[in-house]
């Protein structure tokens, strides 16, 4: 480890990644110099015990070119971390969200906390940044109230039409599904990719630091941050992960695509507009109507939907619902406390009831047509999924709605 400390940290977990990691280490490296020379790069070279035969060989071959790939892309703040070798692999049934938590916790003591809040980045090994991504973490920080940042992500091109098809299909889906949260005032309507976000190290203290999860690690530590320290979408640079397939994990990029590619990508559809509205309503609802009590509110959600009645019922809202007033006399830290308890999760777990019982998930064209026409913005079920990506992508990662705007369908 070094024996000097730095304004910021980028911590990437690595397992199996001897071939895409020196990739991303490259692109790290046409970053500027100066800011080169004041972030720590942290790789954590990881495996369970029970790994495969290919991914041991594999981590051990990057171990033994991490040095080489130091000078080559001339990083002179790369360290790594050996969670591989026999003896030092990650306990079992543990995975990314260990690895991520022992780089970002070991960079936690190393950074300079005599000037400016120092903050920690989340990059994976298998995805690539521009250019302008220090500079643009490091103007963020300078400025931002949030302690958290979701960074902007664009998918890379898959080798084959087949792997673009899914991998376009599913990148629509994380954009729509931001896209209904945003509609329905969500305060959690911002992305959680594991490669694309980054918080202060103070935020991440308050959060309770990075989870253990073998999966969704992302989702749940974005969620702790904003009720923390608030996340901010980040602007200026973009992140650009594999479209690779994976099994490696239960759910995510990698698993969903593999899955359209081997069973079919009409399989995989999206959320109906209506179950934002269900969400945007009782957020509504709730804003609206803060002074009641909980019966009452159950009785406007029954209103709303059955199925978010039987829902708040499953949660517990009635008995949360008089903690919260209980301990928050006023509106606007009554609102916050809700936000804390109806938060990323809950939020997604509506959804989900919602689409299980009265809305069944239907096609991409179905679903992101009326989203955007609710955003303002005019275009047709004939536009492909590929021009429907490009519109989110230019939605999302600039500064809001462009206002409405006729599109040409993209044949």
């Amino acid at each position: 480890m070094p024996d000097r400390f730095f304004s910021a940290a980028v911590v990437i977990p690595s397992l199996a990644e001897a071939v895409n990691l020196p990739q991303t280490l490259e692109s790290l490296s046409r970053n500027p110099a100066d800011l080169l020379e004041r972030f720590l790069i942290l790789i954590i070279v990881n495996q369970r015990a029970d790994a495969s035969d290919s991914e041991t060989a594999d981590n051990r071959e990057t171990l033994r070119l991490l040095p080489l790939w130091k000078e080559q892309f001339q990083l002179p703040n790369l360290c790594w971390v050996d969670a591989a070798s026999p003896g030092r692999e990650l306990p079992a049934r543990q995975g990314v969200g260990l690895a991520r938590k022992i780089g970002l916790d070991l960079a936690l003591s190393l950074l300079d906390y005599r000037t400016a809040n120092p903050f920690l980045v989340c990059l994976d090994a298998d995805t690539v940044v521009q250019a302008d991504y220090l500079p643009a973490l490091t103007g963020h920080f300078s400025c931002s109230s949030a302690g958290g940042a979701s960074i902007p992500y664009r998918h890379r091109s898959a080798s084959d039409p087949a792997g673009q098809s899914a991998i376009d299909r599913y990148e629509l889906f994380l954009r729509t599904y931001v896209l209904g949260l945003q509609l329905a005032g969500s305060p959690y309507a911002f992305h959680t990719v594991g490669s694309a976000m980054a918080s202060t190290a103070s935020a991440y203290v308050a959060s309770g630091g990075m989870n253990r999860r073998l999966a969704g690690e992302d989702f749940y530590f974005l969620q702790q941050v904003h009720k923390t320290s608030g996340v901010e979408p980040l602007h200026g640079t973009a992140v650009h992960p594999s479209p690779r397939s994976s099994h490696r994990v239960p759910f995510g990029t990698g698993r969903a695509v593999g899955d359209m590619l081997a069973d079919g990508e009409q399989r995989f559809l999206f959320y109906q507009p209506d179950v934002f509205s269900i969400v945007g309503e009782w957020l509504a609802c709730v804003a609206d109507h803060g002074e009641e009590d909980a019966l009452l509110l159950q009785k406007r959600a029954a209103l709303i939907s059955p199925v978010l009645c039987d829902y708040l019922d499953q949660t517990g809202f009635k008995s949360a619902w008089g903690n919260l007033k209980k301990n928050n006399r006023e509106k606007v830290t009554l609102q916050a406390a809700f936000h804390g308890w109806f938060d990323a999760f809950r939020t997604m777990r509506l959804i989900h009831e919602s689409s299980d019982r009265s809305y069944p998930r239907i096609p991409p064209n179905e679903a992101v047509v009326p989203l955007l026409e609710q955003a303002g913005i005019t275009c047709t079920s004939s536009m492909t999924i590929g021009g429907q990506l490009e519109l989110l992508r230019t939605l999302q990662d600039g500064n809001g709605y462009p206002g409405r705007v006729e599109l040409i369908p993209v044949i």
